[in-house]
C-alpha cells in the first residue's frame, strides 16, 4: 500500500494572474521538480492568495526540501514574498 502524500504549502499574497503564471513557468520546466514530486498550484482570485503546494510521499522528503529551495530562488526572481509555509512534521 503507497502512503499518502505530504505537502509542503506556500501562500503568496499579493501576487497577480500575470506573475503567477511566469512562477508557474519556470517551475514546470526545472527538473528539480520532476516526479515524484507533485505541484499543486491555486491561482490568486478575489479574496484568495495564489497557493503552490509541493506534494510528495514521505520517501521523498529529501527531494522535497531540496525542491522548496529552489522554488524560494524563483520566488524571489519575480520580487515575490512568501506569507507562509507549511511544512508537515516528519
Amino acid at each position: 500500500m503507497t502512503e499518502p502524500r505530504q505537502g509542503i504549502v506556500f501562500t503568496l499574497d499579493g501576487v497577480d494572474e500575470l506573475t503567477f503564471t511566469r512562477i508557474l513557468r519556470d517551475l514546470m520546466s526545472d527538473g528539480v521538480f520532476r516526479k515524484p514530486l507533485q505541484v499543486q498550484a491555486q491561482e490568486p482570485r478575489p479574496g484568495q492568495s495564489a497557493r503552490l503546494t509541493l506534494a510528495f510521499h514521505p520517501a521523498g522528503r529529501t527531494q522535497a526540501v531540496q525542491a522548496t529551495q529552489q522554488l524560494k530562488t524563483i520566488l524571489l526572481r519575480y520580487g515575490v514574498q512568501v506569507d507562509t509555509v507549511h511544512v508537515p512534521p516528519g
